[in-house]
Parts: structure tokens; sequence; C-alpha cells
């Protein structure tokens, strides 16, 4: 019996551990905020998504965002939180947002104009204008 206790104890401060560490997966994340227009104006009612380009090592999932009424956006990488890992990225629209301003080629990463390099310490206030 003193032999399970022991055993069970264990396990449990190797869960609480684990809990609290994390598995250590976590990719370092640099802040990107922006926005989005076309002729002007600000895109909204659809998202921008990062999908790495060659060369960048991240393999998670693409981050993503929703557009704000102004056309602003603040880039998140699920389920790791606010931010991007660093690396270069073509930026696609949703595919309904892009078909709504007759740009389709917008939505598809191989032929999107739509690119950035995020470097360790981030974007701020860039401006992707949509042609």
């Amino acid at each position: 019996m003193n032999v399970l206790c022991r055993l069970v104890t264990a396990a449990a401060l190797f869960a609480a551990a684990v809990s609290v560490t994390g598995c250590g997966n976590k990719p370092k994340l640099a802040p990107v905020t922006g926005k989005v227009v076309h002729k002007n104006q600000p895109l909204t009612a659809g998202s921008v998504w990062f999908v790495a380009d060659t060369g960048n090592e991240y393999k998670g999932e693409k981050p993503s965002c929703q557009l704000q009424v102004d056309g602003s956006f603040t880039m998140r990488s699920y389920p790791h939180g606010d931010g991007v890992p660093p690396g270069v990225y073509k930026v696609t629209l949703s595919p309904e947002l892009a078909n709504r301003i007759g740009r389709p080629n917008y939505a598809d990463a191989a032929k999107t104009p739509l690119s950035i390099t995020v470097p360790d310490e981030g974007v701020k206030d860039h401006t992707f204008e949509v042609k």
C-alpha cells in the first residue's frame, strides 16, 4: 500500500508540473497589428490569414484574426496567443471577403500579392492595400 501511495503522489506531482510548465512547444510570438484597405476604404466583415512562406520554419496553425469595423487587425496564433512567430508570410483574406470585393486571388496563398516579414520585435500599424 505504501508503494501505491508513492506512485499516486509521484503521478500527481508530475501532472501538476506539466500543467504549470506546459510541454515547451509554444513558439516565440512577435506582435503584429495593422489595417487592410481597398480603394482607400477599410475592409471589414472578413479575416486575415498569414501563411508561412518559403524558408519559414513555423509549421503550426496559420496565424489569423478578424478585421474590425475600421479595417484594423491584431494577429493571433492559435492556441498560443496574440502575435505571430517571426518569419516570412504570404497574407491572404478570407474567401468570402476576397470574392465580395472581386479579388479572389487574395484568398489563395499561391496567388496573393500580399506578404510580410515579421522580425523578432514584431510589426506595428502595417497597412495592406488591396489593389
